[in-house]
């Protein structure tokens, strides 16, 4: 696999309508958002668990892309994969802390990063039980996403025209069971990204560009593979990627990110975010409310922009 030399900044946009993107479990799955602002969040764990799911679904067990941190994993059991294939003759007392030979250690570790995307990916702290197999950085990282404007969750009451079991029905004699769900009517949400060469080649986990163009593939169409009643229709918007021409970097990532606007439009004008209230505007309820803006000119040297989606 050929290694990775540039490093990577971007602005991933994507959208939900009539749906709980992200439901907070400390607050009755209702839609994560910031108290002070309103704006909806969705965090950087649930972006990289629909990557993983969506490796998953396409890759399956194919050699390097098992998912680490899968739906009902048994952790320490994978990591006691990487020993098995390195030190097999290592008593449980032994796999609870790295071997002192460093290569040794980083074998065991490398192990990990070569067979699991996503430790591959976005590191992963593997010394906590068990087989101890250190920790990694990915290369990879998501920041939050935060809703453009403000949202206003919905709860919402349903009904399903059922008992669950044959005691409910005869002792409520009414078989309905009510239930209640949480929907954001409409939300535009912005996250950025970053992907660093550094943390991928040399000493780093061997993340590819054959892994970077996985990963790309995966924020365009993860949403499409990933629907429920729960989260409405979710769809990944924009992706506007700053390549740079160099490992370490040609551009603070925040400057690159200004470049990337997102306006209000309403009757054929464009608004700032926050200048709803100030100008009565209706809330946004479609992808075609906003205005996505890339300045390209100017660019830094050493600098280039990509559009993906």
């Amino acid at each position: 696999m050929t290694a990775l030399n540039n490093r990577y900044d971007f602005v991933y946009l994507f959208d939900v309508t009539n749906g709980n993107p992200n439901g907070d479990p400390d607050a009755g799955n209702l839609p994560r958002l910031d108290p002070e602002t309103n704006q909806g969040l969705v965090s950087d764990v649930c972006l990289k668990r629909k990557v993983r799911n969506f490796v998953a679904m396409t890759k399956g067990d194919a050699p390097g892309h098992e998912i680490f941190v899968a739906e009902r994993a048994i952790l320490e059991l994978q990591q006691k994969r990487a020993w098995d294939a390195i030190i097999p003759d290592a008593s449980d007392r032994d796999r609870e802390r790295l071997p002192k030979d460093q290569e040794k250690a980083w074998e065991i570790t490398q192990w990990m990063c070569a067979n699991f995307f996503d430790v591959r990916t976005f590191g992963a702290v593997m010394s906590t039980r068990g087989a101890n197999c250190g920790q990694v950085r990915g290369p990879v990282q998501f920041a939050f996403a935060r809703s453009i404007d403000p949202i206003l969750p919905l709860e919402v009451s349903i009904t399903r025209m059922a008992a669950t079991t044959k005691a409910d029905a005869e002792s409520k004699g009414d078989i309905r069971t009510m239930g209640r769900k949480h929907i954001v009517p409409y939300g535009l949400y912005r996250a950025h990204g970053y992907v660093s060469a550094c943390l991928a080649g040399g000493k780093g986990t061997g993340f590819s560009e054959d892994d970077l163009e996985l990963l790309w593939t995966a924020l365009e169409q993860m949403f499409d593979h990933d629907r429920s009643a729960a989260r409405g229709e979710m769809t990944a918007r924009r992706l506007v990627l700053f390549k740079h021409d160099s490992a370490l970097g040609n551009a603070p990532a925040h400057r690159l990110f200004e470049r990337v606007t997102v306006n209000r439009v309403f009757e054929g004008e464009e608004h700032e975010p926050g200048d709803r209230l100030a100008h009565n505007l209706p809330p946004a309820r479609a992808y075609v409310d906003y205005a996505v803006h890339v300045d390209d000119g100017n660019l830094p040297n050493g600098i280039e922009v990509m559009d993906r989606i």
